[in-house]
């Protein structure tokens, strides 16, 4: 049975990890968080011990490996600005991390990160879950045999993804783009990966559109253009999704193919654990390419609205709901 320690237990993704270090059959010794909201524990592993100070948690797991108990996983949940440090610390206490993404917020950071795994000499997995999903893998393959049968040929695909998100959005770390990277990084790096795994390296990108809420783009690979929009304004659903009242849109077209992932996600994690306990998961360097694209989201100056950007993009921009009133 494999020993998991959890950084980040109070966060929204953390039920995801606990349940999938239950299902691969492992046991979770020790969780930290500065907040003490953390219930969910009880549905998987209640007698895990819990600190809300990263000293004590630090102190149990040096107890514990003093007593031949050393856990093997550190999963890291935490925000995301603070998962580069947490990464390292996983490696120097002598444990393999699996980390949610990204990995960093910036991508020159990823050699340092590869160095310390190497010279720790333990491995970094991330969670790259969009890749084992069977509709991707699919889409993956109908792609690949299209461009070997005609090698020049252009994909012209549109992805939206839309999540509806309140005022406390704004107020918590994922409002802050100094935290979470912003828009594209905190809810699209996902989709970005999928993209660079299926077309490779791309060729360059614009962004038309990069505001508290919503974020807008296009990206050329050597074989594919790419529209996309994403948001966290229930606003900029479409009518039909309102009227059904859905909080959650995607869509994702590849020419004539439209692809629903609107299902599967639930026990993506859960393969994602059991990938990596048999010798498989995705390192820091495959995560690299969508971690270098979303950092240049972030730092491209915009360009004017045109006929290439996505028809979402052309919505009227929202007020935040906070900075106005201040």
């Amino acid at each position: 049975m494999k020993r998991f320690a959890l950084i980040g237990a109070a966060g929204y993704i953390a039920p995801r990890h606990l349940q999938a270090i239950h299902e691969v059959g492992g046991t979770l010794v020790a969780a930290y968080d500065p907040s003490d909201s953390v219930g969910h524990l009880d549905a998987y592993f209640p007698k895990a011990a819990f600190f809300t100070e990263f000293e004590r948690f630090d102190r149990h797991l040096n107890k514990l490996s003093e007593r031949g108990e050393a856990v093997e996983y550190i999963s890291i949940c935490s925000p995301n600005y603070l998962h580069d440090s947490h990464i390292r610390y996983a490696l120097r206490n002598g444990a393999h991390c699996i980390c949610e993404k990204p990995i960093t917020l910036r991508p020159w950071n990823v050699e340092g990160l590869t160095a310390t795994a190497q010279s720790a000499g333990k491995q970094i997995f991330t969670i790259l879950q969009l890749r084992l999903h069977e509709q991707v893998i699919a889409l993956k393959e109908q792609v690949q045999k299209k461009l070997d049968t005609d090698p020049n040929y252009i994909f012209d695909v549109d992805l939206a993804y839309i999540t509806s998100r309140g005022h406390w959005y704004y107020a918590s770390w994922k409002g802050d783009e100094e935290k979470s990277g912003g828009i594209a990084t905190n809810i699209g790096v996902h989709f970005f990966d999928m993209l660079q795994w299926i077309f490779g390296t791309p060729q360059g990108q614009r962004v038309y559109v990069r505001s508290h809420d919503r974020a807008s783009g296009t990206i050329r690979f050597s074989n594919a253009n790419i529209r996309w929009f994403l948001s966290i304004n229930a606003e900029t659903l479409p009518q039909q999704a309102k009227d059904d009242g859905k909080k959650t849109f995607r869509s994702l077209t590849f020419d004539q193919w439209s692809f629903d992932f609107s299902e599967g996600f639930t026990d993506l994690h859960t393969a994602s654990y059991d990938h990596i306990l048999n010798g498989g998961g995705f390192s820091e360097i495959d995560a690299q390419n969508a971690i270098a694209m979303v950092h240049e989201m972030r730092e491209l100056p915009l360009s004017e609205w045109d006929k290439e950007a996505h028809e979402l993009a052309a919505l009227p921009l929202a007020p935040h709901p906070f900075k106005n009133n201040r």
